[in-house]
């Protein structure tokens, strides 16, 4: 808990708001308020700042319903918080669960997804100019974290940006009165806490922001503590300041890339061309940049592995895999990206427990580790049988023959026919993945641990797969 005098907040925001150039006269700004601490807080300083800034205020609020009554709840409290200062109010609810399961996105990613579409509906539709976010200086020392571990570039490590522009049918809106703002990325959560008891307002409390089974609580509440109590007291800071430099060179190198990408790379309408002999004196970095770039022209996220094998493509006819069954064929002294790579080849990585594996191929990382069943809200039919470790596993592309038992089936079934049943096809389902005990199939993306695998004592094994886009950028 904060203990320290409570800041003067508004003058700071005020402060960040101004040189980043986040707000100004007439603009009609939506605060996000969920009924937790940051958020009321931003409502209440921006309140305050409202005259001096001159723009028009209301409460934008989205039910995930995740949690029942206690989701309902937090909206009543957000409806009658805006009552309470006279403010209109943009409401809306999801089904976030359902959505993640058609989207086989993770909770988190499917709430980010279906929140950041409610905020452009309400900008594109005219309701409003700008959606202000409650992302703390707690929250970019938390995104820059995660993105560190899961093996990003300083692109990633430029965390949450201050602003972030909205895009109208998928094409970037030129008007910088449109967009997502954040103005709380310089100060802590604690001292908006802080702030909040010493202007006696109240909060909701989110139960599910003290579940260690995401990943972003883990960093939160065990990880960063422990950096800050063994490496560095300021570790948030310090994280922050990281990303602030890693914005800067992003914003250079983004200008650079665009002048250079137009003299070697010559896009059509399904497909590119990089003139590789015309990058061969360029610096590795410009290099890197200009594939990537080239790639995302046509709606690909390069990731660092696939933009190193297109470096080492230097022979007639040499290929690359590139993601969403795209490929990159070496011709003449020119990279050719094009639709329709080779079919993907089998993989097979060991896992141990604990343990984290990327899993190139199917774009996630898998996961595993031992915890107590029936404590943590884990469910004991969630977890492995301990003594599946003693004959090693294996995270592996499924095979023509393996069967798997689902959780509440009569008998097992061939894994093909499951994931034909959830309408998985192409790359996808020949890369889906699978663990592996021996010669036995425990566990099955989307399916959880095989019915007769499921621990029966105290302790089991929890394993999970983190799509790419889960606990991105909040």
């Amino acid at each position: 808990m904060y203990h320290g005098p409570v800041p003067k907040l508004p003058p700071l925001v005020l402060s960040y708001i101004r040189r980043h150039q986040l707000l100004g006269s007439g603009d009609r700004v939506g605060v996000a308020v969920s009924g937790g601490a940051d958020s009321v807080a931003l409502l209440r300083i921006l309140l305050g700042l409202a005259p001096e800034l001159g723009m028009v205020l209301s409460v934008v609020h989205l039910n995930h319903r995740l949690r029942g009554a206690e989701s309902d709840a937090d909206e009543a409290f957000v409806r009658e918080l805006t009552l309470t200062h006279g403010l209109e109010f943009h409401g809306q609810s999801a089904d976030v669960k359902a959505y993640a399961a058609s989207t086989k996105l993770s909770l988190e990613a499917a709430a980010r997804q279906l929140r950041y579409a409610f905020f452009e509906k309400l900008v594109e539709t005219g309701s409003l100019d700008k959606v202000a976010t409650a992302h703390t200086l707690d929250d970019q020392a938390e995104t820059v974290l995660l993105k560190l571990g899961r093996g990003a570039g300083t692109r990633g490590l430029a965390g949450i940006y201050p602003r972030l522009n909205l895009r109208h049918r998928g094409i970037p809106h030129p008007s910088r009165r449109q967009g997502i703002v954040r103005p709380l990325l310089g100060v802590r959560r604690a001292e908006l806490e802080a702030y909040l008891r010493d202007l006696v307002q109240s909060w909701r409390e989110d139960s599910t922001n003290q579940d260690l089974r995401y990943t972003r609580n883990r960093i939160r509440h065990e990880i960063l503590p422990s950096l800050e109590k063994h490496v560095n007291p300021a570790m948030r800071e310090a994280l922050a300041d990281a990303a602030e430099i890693a914005r800067a060179e992003e914003d250079f190198w983004a200008g650079q890339t665009a002048t250079v990408l137009a003299r070697v790379w010559n896009r059509g309408r399904a497909a590119g061309e990089l003139d590789s002999r015309a990058m061969t004196d360029m610096s590795l970095a410009e290099q890197r940049r200009l594939m990537r770039a080239a790639g995302e022209s046509l709606g690909l996220n390069l990731e660092f592995h696939h933009v190193e094998e297109l470096l080492a493509l230097a022979k007639e006819g040499a290929r690359a895999s590139l993601p969403q069954n795209w490929c990159a064929i070496w011709h003449k002294g020119k990279i050719r990206l094009q639709p329709g790579s080779e079919p993907s080849e089998a993989y097979a990585y060991l896992l141990s427990v604990p343990g984290r594996v990327q899993v190139l191929q199917a774009g996630i990382a898998i996961e595993a580790f031992l915890v107590a069943a029936c404590e943590g809200g884990y469910n004991p039919k969630q977890l492995l049988a301990p003594a599946c470790v003693e004959r090693g596993l294996t995270i592996r592309s499924w095979r023509a023959g393996d069967r798997f038992w689902p959780a509440h089936t009569r008998q097992p079934k061939k894994i093909k026919e499951l994931l034909q049943d959830r309408h998985i096809t192409g790359p996808e389902k020949r890369q889906w993945p699978v663990v592996a005990s021996g010669d036995e199939v425990v566990w099955l993306r989307g399916f959880g641990v095989r019915r007769d695998f499921q621990t029966k004592g105290r302790e089991g094994i929890l394993i999970r797969d983190i799509a790419e886009e889960a606990d991105s950028a909040p």
